[in-house]
């Protein structure tokens, strides 16, 4: 029987065109996706993935393909608008990064970030929004995805002290939640630390961001209302975490951040 593959709408994204547009490429010019991969010098699973928008390309493998469809360049430049363009499919692009994360470093102005969220803080959070029926099963399965690991992941997180203040869910939700992030803080693979207001503006006020390491290489993700930008450009990541250290000479030690969480969680006790 012949593969049948979902196929790919490319009014999603600009990713989406451009996974569209590869495949339809290759087909035409006959190509299996044997052939297409000893073109640009990865596996026939590699060349699968990308146009299915499980993974990403880069600039040296669509120079390759640009010239051999006599596209003039065009792959190219698709990635660069790709890359650089406000994206509202974000969720859908981060996960199988995720997945293959190694290490988290991340910046939150407002709230808990997901892998540390209880469920009850988690649905209070998505029905402040418009959710779904099936909002808080995605999310819970993305935080399963990062935590359920035989060897998990290091996260480093930078958090405002406003995320300790606000009362999401009401007092019994924002209990359980400290309780669980003072526990998930003795961790010997998490750090979190957390920026007073005393500390003054920042570059975090431009708004949250993650910095992703896989095995070899980092991406990050710049977050946004209705949406946000995935970063692969090495330029712009080195940028981030230049970023992410400035910001974190804002925050306070291992063991202030640990008692100031402590010191928010009595007020529910």
């Amino acid at each position: 029987m012949p593969i049948v593959r979902d196929p790919i709408e490319p009014k999603i994204s600009l990713w989406h065109l451009l996974a569209f547009y590869l495949r339809f490429l290759r087909e035409k010019e006959g190509l299996s996706l044997t052939q297409c991969g000893k073109i640009i010098g990865v596996t026939r699973s590699t060349v699968s993935n990308i146009e299915a928008v499980r993974q990403h390309p880069q600039e040296d493998q669509l120079v390759k393909l640009d010239e051999k469809y006599g596209t003039g360049g065009l792959l190219q430049f698709l990635l660069w608008y790709a890359r650089n363009t406000h994206d509202p499919d974000w969720g859908r692009q981060l996960v199988p990064y995720e997945e293959r994360g190694v290490a988290f470093r991340a910046y939150h102005g407002k709230t808990i970030p997901r892998p540390f969220q209880t469920e009850e803080y988690m649905r209070a959070l998505a029905m402040a929004g418009r959710p779904d029926d099936d909002t808080v099963a995605r999310r819970l399965a993305r935080q399963q995805v990062l935590l359920d690991r035989d060897k998990p992941p290091f996260f480093c997180v930078i958090l405002e002290e406003e995320v300790l203040r606000s009362c999401v869910g009401g007092p019994k939700v924002m209990k359980g939640q400290l309780a669980h992030l003072r526990a998930m803080m003795d961790l010997p693979h998490v750090i979190i630390r957390f920026i007073q207001a005393s500390a003054g503006a920042h570059e975090g006020f431009d708004g949250p961001f993650q910095i992703i390491s896989l095995e070899r290489r980092d991406i990050a993700y710049a977050g946004a209302q209705y949406g946000g930008r995935l970063i692969e450009a090495p330029g712009e990541v080195r940028d981030l975490w230049a970023r992410f250290d400035r910001i974190g000479a804002k925050a306070l030690p291992d063991d202030a951040s640990l008692a100031l969480v402590e010191q928010y969680l009595e007020q529910y006790t």
